[in-house]
């Protein structure tokens, strides 16, 4: 296994649309193990695979304390339900910045696990809102995309300012 790097905004491959596995193999299950060990790593508790630069609809998330509870979900395809709630969020690619973000309480998601056999879970809360968000990496979509213009203007300013100062 291996770090991947993780990318940050306002990089613009982050808008690039995640295309569908089409085979679940060895090089997809190395991909995951290597998401999983950079989300760990990180720290986070999701992680898509357009954020490490891989344009597949591929997502890891773990909400457990022990980190011990790895969802993976490959070709992810959801339906929201329930009512609205609003939840601080943040993004591995978006470091240091957490921001309200309404989403729904409930999620259906039908999806391929890392050795490619179908399921479907139905999730709430924490978890349901990291589906939701993880979903939209895969579109392309930030959770800053949520945000004021003023409020995510200040957020690529200071991120782009910060990577400057790295380089």
């Amino acid at each position: 296994m291996s770090l991947l790097n993780i990318l940050t905004f306002p990089d613009p491959r982050l808008r690039t649309k995640a295309k569908p596995v089409a085979a679940v193999d060895g090089a997809i299950r190395t991909l995951v193990d290597d998401m999983l060990e950079t989300m760990y790593d990180a720290p986070g508790i999701g992680l898509a695979a357009n954020q490490v630069n891989v344009a597949k609809q591929v997502i890891v998330i773990d909400i457990s304390e022990a980190r011990d509870e790895p969802h993976v979900f490959i070709n992810p395809r959801i339906e929201v339900r329930g009512p609205p709630v609003e939840t601080d969020e943040g993004c591995l690619s978006v470091p240091g910045f957490y921001e309200p973000v309404t989403r729904r309480e409930h999620v259906q998601v039908e999806a391929l696990d890392q050795q490619g056999k179908p399921f479907s879970l139905e999730a709430e809360g924490l978890l349901s809102v990291c589906i939701q968000h993880e979903c939209d990496h895969l579109e392309g979509k930030l959770f800053v995309d949520y945000l004021s213009n003023l409020k995510r203007a200040r957020i690529r300013q200071k991120l782009s300012k910060s990577q400057r100062v790295r380089a």
